[in-house]
């Protein structure tokens, strides 16, 4: 029970700090716009992230069953790890802030006739939010662990946050730094655990398979 527990923690703190990147994203997309698209921007940026995180998940869950992929995934969310870290020393989070503040303000960023494209502008969001939705499905993927409710539960709570919640997660993660360095401490033990698992797993690891070691059972119950 505590262990479930630990894990749904887990899952919250890491939507919230990834969630710092589709919102600067979005937000400094949409602040180029024309003040009268930019909640279309928006809005159309929120679902774009969501259904992404969707099709990852699916995708996520089967190939961490793969033997080998799941230390490739460890890889992955060490490089995520140290892209936070960078994003947290420059001040990210307030950026983010005021990418979204001005992306909601009419009087403020570009306030002249269209000179961008909807379009134009929702192919730049697609583009960043394609390693962006995979960092956040990563994440949660593996504390998961194959748990169909709580990867659920992950994806629902990143959808809600990104689509009702971005400009205040961005305030609080702002005005209290200790935050975002919580979040990155736990995302960096959920990459060694990870990494630990990709390694020695029995069924999934590189250390059995390469013939490096006998290897066992790590996933949950054990």
């Amino acid at each position: 029970m505590m262990d479930t527990a630990l894990d749904f923690g887990k899952i919250i703190i890491a939507d919230l700090i990834l969630s710092g990147d589709n919102a600067l994203i979005i937000g400094m997309a949409a602040a180029g716009l024309a003040p009268e698209l930019r909640a279309k921007a928006i809005l159309y940026g929120m679902v774009i992230a969501a259904v992404l995180r969707i099709v990852f998940a699916v995708v996520a869950t089967k190939l961490l069953g793969i033997p080998g992929l799941l230390f490739v995934g460890s890889l992955l969310l060490f490089w995520v790890c140290w892209r936070l870290y960078r994003e947290i020393r420059e001040g990210q989070p307030e950026e983010a802030e005021e990418a979204m503040e001005t992306a909601e303000d009419p009087e403020a960023g570009y306030t002249g006739p269209p000179r961008r494209t909807m379009a134009s502008a929702l192919w730049s969001i697609t583009l960043a939010d394609v390693s962006m939705s995979l960092d956040n499905v990563l994440a949660v993927a593996a504390i998961a662990d194959g748990d169909t409710v709580m990867l659920v539960f992950g994806l629902g709570l990143a959808i809600v946050l990104m689509a009702f919640a971005a400009t205040i997660i961005m305030k609080v993660l702002a005005k209290y730094p200790w935050i975002s360095w919580l979040g990155l401490f736990v995302l960096v033990y959920v990459a060694g655990e990870m990494f630990y698992r990709g390694f020695f797993d029995i069924n999934h690891g590189v250390g059995p398979m390469l013939g490096l070691v006998e290897g066992f059972a790590t996933g949950k119950g054990h």
